[in-house]
């Protein structure tokens, strides 16, 4: 199958998606509900990547009783480029604590998957970042989503007009999947959490970089059909050191010092905005998926380790998202 390779205008694209996005978003167009009556979220302190993560996040899962026994995991890590000094992608080490906890708790296969949407050399990104090295130590399997084997998927939600995704065989294959995000600001959906991590899962052979469809269709739109279609099972955000102002490459370094577990990727999403001092619905896709996704409400939500507490100072960001900032009176502060 041919790459689609056709110029990409980001400047362009992003106020032409911007414009549409609220008229689209104002119906329901999806074909299946995944929201539970309930989530559960664990913020866990984590000063470090040199402590001990595998015994932090051992902690934060036992809270979940999950079941994974006999079943195969993917981890999705955020991985999209190597620039030095900037902390763009999912750190190595909790990727890799991540996958020794689920080989504890029985997993019958744990794979590192990802198809990085800016860099078109997935192994150049492995190397440079870390992750290649600390994979082989644990002899965890990766494959590269980009140009994994395809099979055509129909969208269980219709907010882009699309009506199929070629998707990666391993990612539809696999039993149990986690989103694992690094914490960011986004110049062009304002945050990238765990539901805009599933960008890496529709392969850039396919569709060009960086996932060119997914902007021309529109950002909040893509997320909510792509969550739709693959579902996530669980997230672990790495909020240990964060990023704000023009991510997700370019912005500056923000420590968190935490580590953010949830059983619904809305609700993941949601509490990590107010930990970054932002209102979760003011942010389209977690807003337009708290109807059919998850949960987005803290009524809704069971904080099952430490409360959310927003940082005094919120997050910075480009200045056409300044408004997501939480409101200190709005139903949803922190």
């Amino acid at each position: 199958m041919k790459g689609d390779r056709r110029p990409f205008l980001p400047g362009s694209l992003g106020l032409a998606a911007g414009a549409a996005t609220t008229a689209l978003l104002t119906r329901p167009q999806y074909h299946v509900i995944r929201r539970r009556e309930r989530s559960r979220v664990a913020i866990l302190s984590a000063r470090s990547y040199s402590e001990n993560l595998e015994q932090i996040l051992r902690h934060g899962l036992e809270l979940f009783h999950l079941d994974i026994r006999g079943k195969s995991v993917l981890l999705k890590p955020n991985l999209v480029d190597y620039i030095p000094g900037n902390h763009i992608n999912t750190h190595p080490l909790l990727v890799s604590a991540a996958a020794e906890c689920f080989r504890r708790l029985g997993a019958k296969t744990v794979l590192v998957g990802e198809g990085p949407g800016n860099q078109r050399d997935t192994e150049l990104v492995l190397c440079e970042s870390g992750m290649a090295d600390q994979l082989r130590q644990q002899k965890v399997g990766f494959v590269d989503l980009n140009r994994d084997e395809l099979v055509e998927r129909p969208l269980l939600a219709n907010y882009t007009g699309m009506e199929s995704l070629w998707l990666p065989r391993t990612i539809l294959s696999s039993d149990f999947v986690v989103s694992m995000p690094k914490v960011k600001t986004h110049h062009w959906s304002g945050v990238t959490l765990s539901m805009k991590n599933m960008f890496g899962v529709v392969p850039g052979a396919k569709y060009g970089w960086p996932k060119n469809i997914l902007h021309w269709k529109g950002i909040d739109r893509s997320i909510l059909d792509i969550c739709a279609t693959v579902p996530v099972h669980f997230v672990i955000a790495d909020a240990i050191v964060a990023m704000e102002g023009n991510g997700p490459l370019n912005g500056n370094p923000r420590p968190l010092n935490r580590i953010v577990l949830a059983d619904d990727p809305v609700a993941a999403d949601a509490t990590c905005a107010r930990l970054m001092g932002l209102d979760p619905e003011k942010i389209t896709h977690i807003r337009t998926g708290a109807q059919f996704l998850g949960n987005s409400s803290n009524a809704a939500i069971d904080q099952v380790a430490e409360p959310v507490q927003g940082p005094e100072i919120p997050f910075e960001l480009v200045p056409e998202f300044a408004y997501l900032r939480a409101s200190p009176m709005s139903e949803n502060s922190l």
